[in-house]
């Protein structure tokens, strides 16, 4: 082995240098805007550079200008939404108001934009954007400030949990919006299929039964479930505080 052999950077936008030219009629902010629009009313797997050149009335030569790869590209429009979440200042309320007030904020923008938790899920939190450097930092500040040792493992278990509901929640809302019907009338048509599915399995039967004969309000539902998770996370990251008394 070489003694002088250096380390290759990791393949990101954010460890290459940007190219000097630029083509003042096409920048890299719109190129990722419209990658955007594009994302959230097709997905990833419709988004090619191609189409994304022809949408701006430029060839795919002039996004590699901007743009080297649609890794590159994703990670800029990650980077992008991430500036969309906001996190309550440290100090400003007790820490699990605003660990919450960020996890709801972190949901609502990857409901807004469905492939978010998708790549997030495939990728981790391998990104080295600034906006999600700053959310992390700010989200960092709060579990530093309510005095967690270990304050990066925290803002790892509270984002794992956000990103698998809202995973989940966001391809569930893709299927209700496929079918062309309301949330309500696509869970009244399923409730039977999985009433059916349950049969022999009383403990599921029973649940399913009641949610059928209840009437009740989905978007709720799903707040109520999203929450009653983050409050069992909370509770689970309040025993790692000093004094918390955990067996």
């Amino acid at each position: 082995m070489a003694a002088d052999k250096q380390p290759q950077p990791i393949p990101s936008v954010w460890t290459r240098r940007a190219r000097e030219a630029e083509q003042p009629a096409l920048s890299r902010d719109a190129i990722v805007r419209e990658a955007i629009v594009m994302l959230d009313a097709e997905g990833v797997e419709a988004l090619s550079m191609r189409k994304l050149a022809a949408r701006l009335n430029a060839g795919a030569t002039s996004l590699y200008r901007h743009v080297a790869t649609k890794d590159e590209l994703m990670e800029l429009a990650v980077d992008e939404v991430f500036g969309e979440m906001a996190v309550p200042p440290a100090g400003a309320a007790d820490w699990r108001t605003s660990a919450a007030g960020a996890a709801a904020s972190f949901r609502t923008t990857a409901l807004s934009h469905p492939w978010l938790s998708s790549l997030l899920g495939q990728a981790g939190l391998a990104y080295l954007g600034p906006n999600l450097m700053d959310f992390s930092s700010r989200l960092a500040a709060v579990f530093i400030e309510a005095g967690f040792s270990e304050p990066t493992r925290a803002i790892d278990s509270l984002l794992a949990y956000v990103i698998g509901m809202s995973t989940t929640e966001a391809a569930w809302l893709t299927t209700v919006a496929r079918s062309g019907e309301t949330e309500a009338e696509f869970i009244a048509r399923l409730m039977p299929a999985a009433q059916q599915a349950a049969e022999g399995h009383d403990n599921l039967a029973d649940a399913y039964a009641a949610a059928a004969a209840a009437e009740f309000d989905p978007v709720a539902m799903r707040d109520s479930k999203f929450a009653y998770g983050l409050e069992a996370m909370l509770d689970g990251l309040a025993l790692r505080l000093p004094g918390a008394g955990r067996a």
